[in-house]
């Protein structure tokens, strides 16, 4: 299962939007990948369905793309890697390696 959950803020490390940031919108755990807004944009030609009020032409929307190719933002220090602790209460949490600062 990923550590990076909906609505974290991610930067693209590798692939072709490589340096773009952005929110995660949806996260497949099977797949190992995630939707991120405004990154890995597609284009889809549709045809008009009148019956489903679609219109037709050409829409762009995000494609997944896979957990590896992304790191989290910590909002202090920027892009970083994670480490996993326990509160007192026996609560998992994710925080960040460079500030330690809790995530969650």
């Amino acid at each position: 299962m990923p550590d990076i959950k909906k609505n974290d803020v991610v930067k693209v490390i590798a692939g072709r939007d490589k340096g773009r940031q952005g929110k995660v919108l949806r996260v497949f755990p099977k797949e190992n990948r995630i939707l991120v807004e405004h990154v890995m944009m597609v284009k889809r030609h549709t045809r008009a369905n009148p019956d489903k009020q679609i219109k037709g032409g050409i829409a762009e929307h995000e494609a997944p793309i896979h957990v590896s190719n992304v790191m989290l933002v910590c909002p202090e220090c920027g892009p970083t890697r994670l480490r996993h602790g326990r509160n007192p209460e026996g609560k998992r949490f994710r925080s960040c390696r460079k500030c330690n600062r809790a995530l969650d």
